[in-house]
């Protein structure tokens, strides 16, 4: 399952850490639809029913647009099917934050967009999982291993650790993406968080008795991987490189069976523990992310839990933006536990978290 999430990268900053390639292998950078830039706020403890950045094709929006452009916009997390009837969207009866990915094709409110070529990626710097154990639950944040410098990413024909070639990216006064060049490449090359993209399907919902569109989105989630199933027996349905998010992207040329395909369980993430802080959802602060000691409680460190203690003691990693606590906040755990001794570090994940530690936006 997939109940809360984190995303903390201003809007700018988004869109710069999702640039993607086009069916020509051209690297494109997306830009925000309409006013979404606006409305879409940083969070470290992001839950249902709040705002998360998607990316998708521009075709939803625009007709003529090519299929494999891509924009950004922000949707609301727990879909809202097309055909629901009520005007009050929180009278749905069943929870839609989810939809598993074995079952797809069975259940109406989830066939008809996969069907339509609905498909969008959620994009987080990570997610939330908790472990059962004896008296309670211990929380884990999920997410992409880390690199040094620019955020370098798997392309079809590339071989595992393999380094991508980095194209060169410029400004376009036009809506759209944007396409890059070599003069401005210093201004627009990505150094930051690897931003963790994750399928979904979305839907556009009007009130019956008229109103504004609602765009939301539900989380596709499959069987645990090998190195999670330690947490949990579920996770999100994780896109790893710029090949599967076109594919998953391009309705156009990859039809929904074979989108479907792309949809496995692989041990592509790392993860560390963190304090039971993060069980409030309306606790909005880099404590949520901060790394804790489970000291005698923690079983042996997977190879990934071991890859990330190894990043956070020897590289460097540029501060992160401010939160925002102006989103709903609901669901999720709410008991709250006294929250575990911290890791005493002073490692890049540490500084950024520090780096982050200012009062929250309340605008």
């Amino acid at each position: 399952m997939c109940g809360r999430t984190a995303c903390t990268l201003a809007a700018d900053e988004v869109s710069r850490a999702s640039q993607y390639r086009d069916r020509g292998g051209q690297r494109r950078q997306p830009r925000w639809k309409d006013g979404d830039s606006d409305k879409y706020r940083p969070s470290y403890n992001k839950s249902p029913q709040s705002l998360s950045p998607v990316l998708l094709s521009q075709r939803h929006f625009v007709k003529n647009a090519p299929v494999d452009e891509c924009v950004l916009a922000v949707m609301r997390w727990g879909l809202v099917p097309a055909w629901f009837k009520e005007n009050d969207p929180n009278k749905m009866q069943y929870s839609t934050n989810n939809c598993r990915s074995e079952t797809l094709l069975e259940k109406k409110s989830y066939k008809d967009p996969l069907l339509k070529g609905q498909r969008c990626v959620i994009l987080a710097d990570g997610f939330y999982e908790w472990r059962r154990q004896e008296k309670d639950k211990q929380p884990f944040f999920i997410y992409f291993p880390q690199t040094q410098g620019p955020v370098h990413v798997k392309t079809e024909d590339q071989d595992e650790g393999t380094p991508c070639k980095e194209d060169l990216q410029t400004c376009s006064s036009e809506e759209g993406s944007v396409d890059q060049k070599e003069e401005d490449k210093e201004d627009h090359e990505w150094r930051g968080w690897r931003l963790l993209t994750i399928a979904g399907l979305f839907d556009c919902w009007t009130p019956p008795s008229g109103g504004d569109p609602l765009y939301t989105y539900t989380v596709i989630t499959m069987d645990a991987s090998p190195n999670l199933q330690g947490i949990h027996d579920r996770m999100p349905a994780i896109l790893d490189g710029e090949e599967e998010v076109r594919r998953w992207l391009d309705f156009g040329e990859v039809k929904s069976l074979d989108a479907l395909k792309l949809l496995q369980s692989k041990n592509t993430l790392t993860f560390h523990p963190v304090s039971s802080f993060v069980n409030n959802s309306r606790n909005n602060s880099p404590e949520c992310l901060q790394p804790v000691d489970l000291q005698a409680k923690e079983t042996k460190p997977s190879a990934s839990s071991k890859m990330m203690m190894g990043w956070l003691k020897s590289s460097t990693h540029p501060k992160r933006k401010e939160s925002d606590t102006g989103e709903v906040k609901q669901e999720g755990h709410t008991r709250e536990t006294r929250p575990e001794k911290q890791l005493k570090t002073a490692g890049p994940l540490q500084q950024w978290l520090q780096g982050a530690n200012k009062k929250p936006r309340t605008n």
